[in-house]
């Protein structure tokens, strides 16, 4: 062949492969995102406000229930449809507790205006597929229509925590990971311990002696406490903790070669504790949250608007 011919074939393979590619990825699969947290919305539809909103709703039921939800909303599912691609979202984020496989999914492809519930198998008897379907066309797909999003999410989301409060399942585990969200309130609460503790304390603990100081400064961290966390067992927990680290603080202070230098140390070593800086930081992490081993087996149903 001459060298025209060559490059000729050259270029039509060229073509072919770029065509073949081009074709390949037209009709691959879209790609599950990383379970970020409750509420992933890959669409930018939902405010940071409607997300933390939300977010916090489920968090709460999660905690008072066991049960787990989470919202997903993609531009588009295609070329699979809405069921294929949703029960693959199931198996990889396992939303649910293990062996009680309580979990849902609310997966919206905004782009394809399709959305479905995704159940796991612990909840199919009472959130079965007629009732996931009257969720989507009495709750979620008319605000959809209208263009109100965030109002249909949290209208189907309602009615679905609505729904499961009515099934007996196991109590929720005392011992539960923390997510980004407790650590929210845990940040504040270890900075207001120990500068209660060593700050305030000493300051006490000079005046009133060690005991009854101690004993004071607990007080003042177990009110400072709640008004960062709103919970009174924390609350008396953090007073606790204080009283036992001045208390102890002190002791080894006075066990040096001068007490009134260690006090001075507390002091300056609660003023510049990181606690602060610590629960800033937490506060804008936005992952933690994983599922709990949950198993779905297709179980649901699926709508459009």
């Amino acid at each position: 062949m001459t060298a025209r011919v060559w490059h000729a074939l050259w270029r039509i393979t060229i073509v072919l492969a770029l065509l073949l590619g081009g074709a390949f990825a037209a009709t691959a699969d879209i790609a599950v995102p990383q379970l970020s947290g409750r509420v992933v919305d890959q669409t930018g539809t939902l405010s940071s406000g409607d997300i933390a909103s939300l977010s916090a709703k489920l968090r709460d039921f999660e905690t008072r229930k066991g049960t787990q939800i989470a919202v997903l909303i993609v531009p588009t599912t295609q070329p699979e449809t809405i069921e294929q691609y949703s029960i693959k979202v199931a198996d990889a984020w396992k939303i649910g507790r293990k062996k009680v496989d309580d979990g849902a999914i609310l997966v919206v492809a905004k782009g394809d205006r399709h959305l479905r519930i995704e159940v796991g198998y612990g909840l199919e008897g009472v959130l079965t597929d007629v009732t996931s379907r009257r969720i989507i066309d009495e709750n979620i797909a008319p605000k959809f229509r209208s263009g109100d999003f965030a109002g249909g999410i949290v209208a189907g989301v309602d009615r679905m925590i609505r729904v499961i409060d009515g099934e007996p399942l196991p109590a929720p585990s005392r011992n539960v990971n923390f997510d980004s969200d407790d650590f929210d309130a845990f940040g504040p609460l270890f900075a207001v311990t120990m500068f209660g503790s060593l700050g305030i304390g000493g300051f006490f603990r000079a005046i009133l002696g060690r005991l009854l100081g101690s004993l004071v400064a607990g007080g003042i961290i177990a009110i400072i406490a709640w008004f960062f966390v709103g919970s009174v067992t924390l609350s008396v927990i953090a007073g606790v903790i204080g009283f036992v680290i001045g208390f102890v603080a002190d002791l080894l202070g006075a066990a040096g070669p001068s007490t009134g230098s260690s006090r001075r140390g507390s002091w300056s070593s609660g003023s510049s504790s990181g606690g602060w800086s610590s629960g800033s930081s937490s506060s804008s992490s936005s992952g933690g949250f994983s599922g709990g081993g949950g198993s779905f087996g297709g179980g649901g149903a699926s709508g459009s608007w």
